[in-house]
């Protein structure tokens, strides 16, 4: 999907081809649930040692 967004932004120079480019690059955002499970696997590794 990324390199046929940038493929038809260089053939058409469609701005929201490049924006799905952009887009398609981030990596989602974390969320508090995604949060909470890095901290309580922390925290079970801390109890393990």
């Amino acid at each position: 999907m990324r390199d046929f967004s940038w493929k038809y932004f260089a053939m058409t120079g469609d701005v929201e081809s490049y924006l799905l480019y952009k887009e398609v690059d981030r990596p989602e955002p974390l969320t508090l649930e995604d949060y909470e499970d890095q901290w309580q696997n922390d925290a079970d590794d801390e109890v393990l040692m």
